[in-house]
């Protein structure tokens, strides 16, 4: 069944049309991946999604709800989260403050989504008391996920997952976004390690240019010429 259901999009940036008929779908309990390169329109249609950026035509149907161009504090009030490209934490606050802030629309059973946050990232547990700033990039992203997890969302974005960090992180992190997934949670995630991406996701999108040119099953789309072509080099 159709979780999220992206219909004809159209949507500007400013002045300037981004999305061009963009038509998608996240089912329960799958994690797909957006892939496209820098530009293409990826960040863009998550803001979309979660109501920052306004639709100039077309639907987006989450949980059978038309969310077009609704507020962005109902949309993640009815169980979508973003982690946001580049994080953006909260960097003069502590670790445990970022994840309360996470819970803004969702403020029940706090101390106990905090417990379930450090269980699943116990380096997080450790710096508790931290300053978001102080972080390396690896436990910001950590920080980044938990907080959009305190939402209790039904569907996680992930914009850029591992930008920026090291090769070691990035594999443990794609073990927690594996179990998060595997709990229930759907995911659309954005990922410039394609290889990587496929292996673990079910489905995925290619946009250009602001439109969908390439989608199918991510076991497929792995030996797709154009696909290794363009992203994987070969």
């Amino acid at each position: 069944m159709a979780l999220l259901e992206v219909k004809n999009l159209n949507s500007v940036y400013g002045d300037i049309q981004v999305l061009r008929d963009v038509s998608m779908e996240i089912n329960e309990g799958e994690i797909v991946a957006l892939l496209g390169s820098n530009g293409a329109g990826k960040t863009t249609l998550f803001r979309t999604i979660i109501g920052l950026n306004r639709v100039w035509s077309g639907k987006i149907i989450f949980d059978g709800i038309d969310i077009t161009n609704a507020p962005s504090e109902f949309i993640v009030k009815k169980g979508i989260s973003i982690v946001p490209e580049g994080r953006r934490l909260f960097a003069g606050m502590t670790v445990t403050e970022n994840l309360i802030m996470g819970a803004y629309v969702n403020r029940k059973n706090i101390e106990i989504k905090i417990q379930k946050i450090f269980n699943l990232f116990p380096r997080l547990f450790e710096r508790r008391n931290h300053l978001a700033g102080d972080l390396s990039g690896g436990e910001q992203q950590m920080l980044a996920i938990g907080r959009a997890l305190m939402n209790e969302p039904k569907l996680l974005l992930i914009d850029e997952f591992s930008l920026g960090l090291a090769p070691a992180v990035v594999e443990s992190l794609i073990k927690i976004v594996s179990d998060i997934n595997r709990e229930g949670v759907s995911i659309l995630i954005v990922e410039q390690d394609v290889q990587m991406i496929l292996e673990i996701t079910h489905r995925a999108y290619v946009i250009e240019v602001g439109s969908i040119t390439i989608n199918g099953k991510s076991s497929e789309l792995m030996h797709d010429s154009r696909i290794k072509e363009a992203y994987l080099g070969i």
